[in-house]
């Protein structure tokens, strides 16, 4: 199982969509392929997340089998980290809760099993966590009002890099804003393993206009099928791990 690849899409952003594709249909279809969507809300200190964004952010996440979070930029570096490894032991558990119906029958899960048994299984989840190869693919909302809270992304992206480095498993970040100038998203850094690269590519960014987080979204799974058929095309067998709920 260590030889799996998880792939995450965690999306970024201080709105609610209002263009384009109903982003928790598309957090969906995602979910259908393998891809777990996290959702970070951010607030500035005097701003107050209106009803309909929370939901939003809530139901993105919830549809494509991933964590969300609204928290205040401040708080965003930890955020980020948090949000990342939640996502992974939350899929994990799902696959292995899968392979346990699958011996025990549908009427047993983790939660059923003695302390002792239940104890063992979470140390198989905390070994495949940090042997497990992982994608991340970050998609950051751009739009007029993320101006003054892109720095706290930055240095957030590259402490979440950081903090990862210490996996024996393999780390791959991208990562993408949208609106794009001409796609609904724009690529900001290619595959890397470290995003210590960050700050000469957030330097350019210009932010403005409307957030088209379902058309963002379908994008990012676009590009996770383009690097699988890379990878198959180059020989790499690597399996990856389907999301399997919580």
């Amino acid at each position: 199982m260590s030889k799996g690849t998880l792939r995450q899409i965690l999306l970024i952003t201080d709105g609610c969509s209002n263009h384009g594709e109903d982003p928790v249909a598309i957090a969906a279809l995602a979910r259908e392929q393998g891809i777990a969507i996290n959702v970070i809300g951010i607030l500035s200190k005097n701003e107050a997340y209106g009803e309909h964004g929370l939901k939003e952010v809530e139901d993105i996440a919830m549809s494509g089998g991933g964590v969300s979070q609204i928290v205040y930029a401040t708080q965003l570096a930890q955020t980020v980290k948090m949000v990342t490894q939640k996502a992974m032991t939350q899929t994990i558990h799902g696959m292995i809760n899968k392979e346990l119906t699958h011996i025990l029958g549908d009427e047993q899960q983790m939660e059923d099993l003695p302390p002792e048994k239940r104890g063992q299984v979470m140390e198989v989840v905390d070994e495949i966590g940090e042997t497990v190869n992982l994608e991340v693919l970050i998609l950051v909302d751009i739009s007029a009002s993320m101006d003054d809270k892109l720095p706290t992304v930055q240095e957030s992206l590259i402490d979440l890099s950081i903090s990862l480095n210490s996996r024996t498993g393999n780390n791959q970040f991208s990562i993408y804003a949208f609106p794009g100038k001409k796609q609904p998203i724009e690529k900001l850094q290619d595959w890397t393993p470290q995003l210590d690269t960050l700050a000469k590519t957030f330097k350019k960014i210009s932010t403005g206009g409307i957030t088209p987080t379902g058309p963002a979204l379908k994008e990012a799974l676009e590009l996770f099928g383009d690097k699988r058929s890379k990878r198959k095309l180059l020989g790499d067998n690597d399996e990856y791990i389907e999301e399997s709920g919580s």
